[in-house]
């Protein structure tokens, strides 16, 4: 392939919105362009990768015996409305009607599609166990697409389904596809770490998430070095503190003016932190998003609160719920803005953190205007409607595992895993017939990667000053021939031997006959991060070109019989092993 006769428009700087590198270098190097807000095009040499990364997923999918379908982006509301997913699933979810008012919504997952399919053509046992999967464009109506392809509106997924008779041979399935998962992203050149997860809108109990290591992804992970605990700061369980022993102090109210910050009533008083107790109001709503309930949180004072772990004590989606307005919910409850505390309260749900069960002679608030109360005495002064762990494992704290601290990272989320069990086959009437006749609801996973994610993660990863540096085995091309002066016919003779030679051996070559000065094609070649540069120049007529690899600062002048075999060596050794 020529570059003269393919399409490259490559930019010395990236549009200011490009905050990220891995961003930048993607339109700097002509891979992507924006169309809209988390919408692009996906240019040849971008689309190349992609096709690239698609297909290392196809094959690993096959490989564990995951039958390709491909199902609609549109799928009909009457699906989601059947799994109670239309309206829990929230704003992200874009819906459309047709012509004639029928609603729709374009695909952001396919749990209800696939359900339905396999009601309608799956009804015995002896065709279990079974997956299928796709990979196809999906949609989520992102509040605020940014960041690139690591959060937009349309992006390509493959997502794989499997369906089996018992929980047993479900985990089987899980662990297969965790394996094939492990494989791919090896062979996307990824550093990636597996953790668990939350399972959020799609449901189910056991989530894994194949997080790339990134100090700009989204995902924030917590793991321990000692046990190899590792997940998603969302997903991690708390170690509670031992409650101190001490004999409980009366209760009592104390005059603590302008103090409406734990910082400032623990100064105030000159008591630890730990000793307060943290009030977070929030109001949940129903199904048409009118208001529900009134909910307070209590927590140790020196702890954050996990939205997600709330979320889910709640079981609630998470856009069913917001902080309050503290005037308005303190005509209903008997709160007072800045100085909340658990006593006497009315007319709301009161979710208390689980280390708070045990603890003695605590200040909190006193549901009075500059007042506190200590000597707070959890059982004896106040219990909570829902008690268990809804805050955050910082930095430092005990791992929930062996006790040693644990650390956090970031990652990019390239990959999630999900035990779904029979969530969707029981809301949808999905069943099969058993070995005795009997009507069982399928027991189900379902598992995603992200391609154009992949791609973005890829490049965080490996990238330098100059450009991007790709694996070999997603790079748009496997090498690139720049030669110095096209309109010499010794030069283009040697670069059209090396291209068919190294075509024939099944190595992907682009040659760069482009009428630009040689410095526009070194840069070029470097920004867009083909793996081998072979440059044919003054040395043609001698049979000697320079050959350079992308991750190596040094090129040597070789013969070009050499060159075609170093090349097409490390091409076959990085992608097929050999």
């Amino acid at each position: 392939m020529k570059l003269s006769k393919k399409h490259l428009k490559t930019l010395k700087e990236a549009p200011n919105e490009a905050q990220l590198v891995s961003h930048q270098l993607m339109i700097r190097a002509n891979l992507i362009k924006k169309e809209a807000a988390g919408i692009y095009t996906y240019m040849p040499m971008g689309y190349r990768t992609v096709r690239k990364i698609s297909q290392i997923v196809r094959e690993e999918m096959d490989k564990i015996g995951t039958q390709e379908l491909y199902m609609p982006h549109a799928n009909p509301a009457e699906l989601w409305k059947e799994s109670g997913r239309w309206y829990a699933y929230g704003p992200e979810l874009w819906r459309i009607k047709d012509r004639n008012g029928r609603d729709f919504c374009l695909a952001p997952t396919c749990e209800e599609m696939i359900t339905d399919l396999v009601k309608n053509e799956v009804s015995s046992y002896k065709e279990l166990p079974f997956a299928f999967y796709h990979i196809q464009w999906k949609f989520r109506d992102e509040a605020r697409p940014r960041y690139g392809l690591m959060r937009g509106r349309e992006f390509l997924m493959k997502d794989a389904y499997s369906f089996d008779k018992d929980p047993e041979t479900l985990h089987e399935a899980y662990m297969a596809q965790y394996h094939a998962y492990e494989e791919i992203f090896d062979r996307c050149g990824l550093t990636y770490r597996v953790v668990e997860a939350d399972n959020g809108p799609i449901g189910g109990s056991n989530s894994h998430e194949f997080s790339a290591l990134s100090d700009v992804g989204e995902s924030d992970l917590v793991y321990c070095e000692n046990c190899g605990m590792a997940a998603t700061v969302e997903r991690a369980e708390c170690r509670d503190d031992v409650p101190v022993q001490e004999e409980m102090e009366e209760l009592r109210a104390v005059f603590t003016p302008g103090t409406k910050t734990i910082a400032d009533v623990c100064d105030y008083l000159k008591i630890d932190v730990k000793k307060s107790i943290k009030a977070l109001m929030f109001v949940t709503y129903d199904i048409e998003l009118n208001p529900a309930d009134y909910v307070c949180v209590f927590i140790r004072g020196d702890r954050e609160l996990n939205m997600i772990k709330l979320v889910n004590a709640l079981d609630v989606p998470e856009h069913y719920i917001e902080f309050a307005d503290e005037e308005e919910m303190g005509a209903e409850t008997g709160i007072v803005g800045g100085f909340t505390g658990p006593i006497g309260l009315k007319n709301c749900i009161t979710v208390v953190d689980s280390e708070l069960v045990g603890t003695v002679n605590m200040c909190a608030g006193a549901n009075q205007e500059d007042h506190h109360m200590l000597g707070v005495c959890y059982g004896r002064d106040y219990t909570g409607d829902i008690v268990t762990d809804v805050k955050v494992l910082a930095e430092g704290d005990p791992c929930p595992h062996c006790g040693q601290p644990v650390k956090h990272t970031k990652g990019i989320e390239v990959g999630q895993i999900f035990k779904l069990g029979t969530k969707y086959s029981e809301s949808m009437n999905c069943t099969f017939k058993d070995e005795d006749g009997q009507d069982k609801f399928y027991w189900m996973g379902c598992y995603g990667v992200g391609v154009t994610r992949t791609m973005q993660a890829i490049i965080d990863q490996h990238n330098d000053k100059d450009g991007i540096i790709w694996p070999v085995s997603v790079a748009p091309y496997h090498v690139i021939v720049t030669v110095i002066n096209p309109k010499d016919i010794v030069q283009m003779a040697v670069a059209e031997e090396i291209e068919a030679a190294l075509e024939k051996q099944g190595v992907e070559v682009i040659v760069d006959d482009r009428d630009e000065r040689p410095g526009v094609k070194f840069k070029d070649a470097d920004l867009i991060g083909i793996p081998v540069r072979i440059t044919v120049g003054k040395f043609a007529a001698e049979g000697k070109v320079e050959y350079k690899l992308r991750r190596e600062s040094n090129h040597e002048l070789v013969t070009k019989e050499e060159a075609i075999d170093r090349a097409n060596a490390l091409v076959k050794a990085e992608i097929y092993g050999k």
